[in-house]
């Protein structure tokens, strides 16, 4: 049986010890403050900004959110988003995903400033992480690493395969891996034999967002697995991307959905916003 990877309760050492270091900005003066931009009434982003509002509270962290009604113009976002750039009480700046259709996510992206850049989205974070420069790295990527280094799971020389090539994981994922020394393969929707290279894996991360699509045929003995999907089953049940139960049996450490990968990301929010506070007041800084 695997080991299975808390990522609950991980979270929660992170959040502890960033309290502590919350605490010590506060007796300098220094409140770190995360900004929060939602656009429209989308009902699960609703539910991820509530965490997130928690979360800070917990840490210490102030939280100012920004409800944007979902007809709001592109260079009204743009407005803000720059407002809050000058702004220099708010420390970090995070926008809400998914926004409605007409607007620009990207556009809105690029108009945060680097130093306020939490999610790590801007091209500039984009950038350094691909150079191997100290950054503000996406929060999902950031927290799956935590992972590892928590459980030493050793990535080093080890084939690691990534399901999914999004912006926000499958990306920053290839960079995190690689900067691991980790031998990286992307597979995709246009992947052909998808099960030739989910079979030789050591390490499996899948963020493709189909339910219980790892199954255990498909993965070898020994194998690791961090499952990255939030879906919903036919009976509504929240499940990942892999087939838990089944693929369990074979792997030697696994990530629960929920409670594996999701409070992570979160955390390493947390995480990003005190390190963007630490770097906008550091006495080099230009902030």
């Amino acid at each position: 049986m695997a080991v299975i990877i808390d990522g609950k309760a991980l979270a929660k050492k992170i959040r502890s010890s960033l309290k502590v270091e919350c605490d010590e900005l506060k007796k300098d003066g220094i409140t770190p403050k995360l900004a929060v931009i939602m656009v429209g009434d989308d009902p699960a982003s609703k539910v991820y900004v509530r965490n997130k509002s928690r979360a800070c509270n917990e840490v210490g962290i102030e939280y100012q959110e920004y409800l944007l009604d979902e007809n709001t113009k592109q260079e009204d976002l743009i407005d803000l988003i720059k407002r809050l750039n000058e702004d220099k009480t708010v420390n970090g700046i995070l926008l809400q995903s998914p926004i409605p259709e007409h607007l620009d996510i990207n556009r809105a992206f690029k108009a945060i400033t680097y130093l306020k850049d939490v999610d790590g989205f801007t091209p500039s974070s984009v950038g350094k992480l691909c150079i191997g420069e100290d950054t503000f790295v996406s929060c999902t990527p950031l927290g799956v690493i935590k992972m590892f280094e928590e459980y030493n799971i050793d990535l080093n020389g080890k084939d690691v395969v990534i399901l999914g090539r999004s912006n926000i994981v499958g990306r920053p994922l290839i960079q995190c891996c690689l900067q691991q020394n980790a031998t990286v393969t992307v597979c995709h929707s246009k992947t052909k034999n998808l099960k030739e290279h989910t079979k030789r894996a050591d390490v499996i991360i899948s963020a493709i967002g189909r339910p219980k699509f790892v199954t255990a045929d498909m993965v070898k003995d020994g194998v690791v697995i961090i499952d990255v999907g939030i879906n919903r089953d036919e009976n509504g049940k929240l499940v990942g991307d892999v087939d838990f139960e089944n693929v369990e049996k074979k792997a030697s450490y696994i990530t629960p959905v929920p409670g594996g990968v999701g409070p992570m990301t979160i955390a390493m929010l947390m995480h990003n916003v005190i390190k963007a506070t630490k770097e906008q007041y550091n006495e080099n800084s230009t902030f």
